[in-house]
Order: C-alpha cells, then structure tokens, then sequence
C-alpha cells in the first residue's frame, strides 16, 4: 500500500467559469481569473491498495452514488498515467460547507489529484496537475497554482491549464465570505455549465469575456480597488443572468444574496474597499482591503438571515502535506 495525504483550498472567481465547449474533458468556453482562500481547506489522503473496490469518506460519512462514481472515474486517469490497477481509499475532510457555492469541488479535486498521483509515485509538473485537476472539476485547475490565478482556456487539453499571475502577498486582499445557506444546492455546477448554452445572453457573456479578463488581470497586477471592483461586479451579475435566463432558469439568489449586493455597492460609493461576487449558489463573497474588512463586518452586523461569516486570506496553491 501507498498513501500520500495533499492540502488544498478552494478559490473565488473574479472573472467567472460558466459552460464548456468539450464537457468531457471540461474545456471552458472562456478563461478565468481567481483567487485561493486561505484558512478554507481540503486535506485529502489517497491509499493505494487498501481495498478490491474505490472508497469514499467525506467527513468521516462514507459517500456512494454519483459521488463515488465521479471519484472512481477521476482515479481511472491516475491509474491509465500511473499504469496501475489497484483500487483506492479516498479518505477527504472539508472544514467549510460543501455544495454552496463555495468551490468545495475545486479543493477537493485538487486534493485529490496532488494526493492521488503523489501516492502513484507520479510528480507531475504544475501545468500537468492543474490539467489533471481541470479533468475532475473544471474550477480544480485554479486551486492547483499560488495566489492569483488564470486559467488559460487553451486549444485543447494540453494548453488549457491554471498559473499563478501574483503570489498572494502580492496584493492581501480579504474575502468576507456570507453564508446564508449551508444546504447543498439542488441544481450543481455540472449540469449548470450543461445550461449555460441554452441562454440566449451566453454568447455576449463570452464575447466580452477576452475584455474583462484584461481589465481584471491589469487591476490586480496594479493592485487597483476601483477597476477590480467594478469589474468583478459586473462579470457575476453577468454569469448570473445567464443562469436566470437558462431553459431550466437557476435562481440561486435569495432576498438576502440581493440585499448584501445592494449593501456593498452603496458602502464602496461611501469609500469603503469592498466589491461583492457571487458563485454557483446564495452566498456573497465580498472582497476587500484588509483596512475596509472592519467596515465589512458592521455592515453585516445587523442581517438577521446570515448563518455564518467567514474571514478568509490570499491563499497557496496545492501541497503536499504527507507521502
């Protein structure tokens, strides 16, 4: 047997992924930029040999279903790579709500690629392992590089991989994460990018996509608050009308994602550092400057429908922590 147990966090999108022009091999249809959340992780370990059939522990809670079949299928590329035929025990911990719309698919399949190869005896170069990551969850490839990240759509699957664009103490920026759900979503990320086409406002979306990249990877390289914000602004609402226009739509805002919304824009018109960004589901990232996080927190004080708040930093990429 052989075991290796990986760290990895999830990442916010400033400029979002939203739908695939190949769904195997989970090639997007325009690039994205992001950032690590430090202080959320997944740690994962990978046992090779450990039983005759794929296992799965999320949590303690052994996992079948979609789940396992998802992860097995994962490790069919580790093993085709490695050129092994033992089965494997994914034993994965999450100290962060899964299926809300905060990238828990990103740390746990970049976890799990890292643990996965390492314990296959593979070192992979970082562009392999994000490629591989890109393979189990699109959004993986960006938790694979440090810091501030683009995932380069490529041509094809050798060329569409994640890199670190600035380390994270390049620009220490906090991401005030509100949760006002912890239930997993009904309607996943998968099938959403399936949906994304049926928009008739997807084309424009990706049209402009080239555009907005370029404004926020200048105004994060420039560490500029103000052209980050607006963009970062612009490009969610953007991703989220596709999503409200879908055949089935997804609404996966609530009274509460909007008045957040609302709440920031007005802050940041006062002069405080702050823009907010929504994934695939409720929750409202807002990131800021480390000397707007105060204003942030009194500005949510008095929401009654928050669960739970969460400070988080510019995090690592992927790393091992044991092998």
């Amino acid at each position: 047997m052989s075991s290796a147990t990986a760290l990895a966090h999830p990442n916010i999108a400033l400029i979002k992924y939203w739908g695939n022009r190949d769904e195997a091999l989970r090639l997007p249809v325009n690039g994205s930029l992001s950032m690590n959340l430090a202080g959320l992780e997944t740690r994962t370990t990978v046992t090779w040999g450990q039983s005759e059939t794929d296992r799965l522990t999320i949590n303690g809670i052994e996992v079948q279903g979609a789940s396992l079949k998802r992860v097995s299928d994962f490790l069919d590329l580790v093993r085709q790579m490695a050129g092994l035929q033992e089965r494997a025990m994914v034993e994965s911990q999450n100290n962060f709500p899964v299926g809300t719309g905060i990238a828990s698919s990103a740390s746990a399949f970049a976890a799990l690629a890292l643990a996965a190869t390492a314990a296959a005896g593979l070192e992979l170069e970082p562009a392999a392992l994000s490629r591989l990551a890109r393979r189990g969850s699109g959004s993986a490839c960006r938790s694979v590089p440090d810091g501030f990240v683009e995932w380069l759509p490529g041509s094809g699957d050798d060329d569409s991989f994640a890199i670190s664009i600035a380390p994270p103490e390049h620009w220490p920026l906090v991401d005030v994460i509100v949760i006002f759900s912890s239930k997993h979503k009904e309607t996943g990320s998968t099938e959403g990018h399936r949906l994304a086409a049926t928009s008739p406002l997807q084309a424009a979306r990706i049209a402009d996509a080239p555009r907005r990249l370029e404004i926020c990877r200048r105004a994060i390289l420039q560490r500029d608050f103000s052209a980050f914000a607006e963009v970062v602004e612009l490009d969610s609402t953007m991703m989220h009308a596709v999503m409200m226009t879908s055949t089935p739509p997804l609404f996966y805002w609530q009274p509460a994602t909007l008045e957040v919304l609302n709440l920031v824009r007005q802050a940041r018109a006062q002069g405080t550092a702050a823009c907010a960004t929504v994934d695939a589901g409720p929750n409202v990232h807002i990131i800021c400057e480390e000397s707007a996080a105060k204003t942030v927190l009194q500005l949510l004080s008095g929401l009654s429908e928050i669960q739970e708040v969460r400070l988080t930093h510019v995090g690592r990429g992927a790393r091992l922590i044991s092998s």
